[in-house]
């Protein structure tokens, strides 16, 4: 931190660690085990597309390496209601490594041509037998994980009981974002 940033108070921002994403395939084993939440093979990246050609063959680039793989489906890219743009990937649920591997390149793409400060979150969703559904959603920004869950059924009602349950199921293995306040609610995410 410099002296400028000292007089104004502010602070630098937690760099972000994309290789944090690789630690995901074990966490999921710590899921199935003690909770019996599967991958369900979906993931996704969020991020604020910019405007201009170099963005838009950026984004088209990611998405023709990651539709290179002949036995995945394609990748489909939406807008939600609040513009944000969400990348999602498929993956066979007992790939959950290829998954991360993929959600990764993603990320690094964009960061590596100079898009990173649009990147929101990815996520990583799991699922039960009874439908209960949660994602490990990757603060991009944060260099941070949180759980999100809604309850199946219930309109935009979050199942802060299985938040719970997973943060503590997980709080050895990935870094948890420990401000409650930046669990942000990930409405109609693709996957989740």
């Amino acid at each position: 931190m410099g002296l400028w940033d000292v007089i104004t108070g502010r602070s630098r921002p937690k760099p972000a660690n994309l290789d944090a994403l690789f630690a995901v395939p074990t966490a999921a084993i710590t899921l199935e085990t003690s909770l019996g939440l599967c991958p369900t093979g979906d993931g996704s990246v969020c991020y604020r597309a910019a405007a201009g050609a170099a963005f838009q063959q950026t984004q088209d680039d990611v998405v023709a390496l990651l539709d290179a793989d002949p036995g995945a489906p394609p990748v489909q890219v939406t807008r939600d209601e609040f513009g944000f743009t969400w990348l999602l990937n498929q993956h066979d649920p007992a790939d959950i490594s290829g998954l991360c591997t993929d959600l990764h390149a993603v990320n690094t793409a964009l960061e590596a041509q100079g898009f990173g400060p649009g990147l929101l979150c990815s996520l990583v969703p799991f699922a039960d037998d009874s439908g209960r559904r949660v994602g490990l959603v990757y603060l991009y920004k944060q260099a941070t994980f949180y759980p999100f869950a809604p309850k199946p059924g219930a309109g935009r009602v979050r199942d802060n009981l299985l938040e719970i349950q997973v943060r503590d199921a997980l709080s050895g293995e990935l870094p948890i974002e420990q401000d409650l306040g930046r669990w942000l609610a990930v409405w109609g995410a693709p996957g989740l």
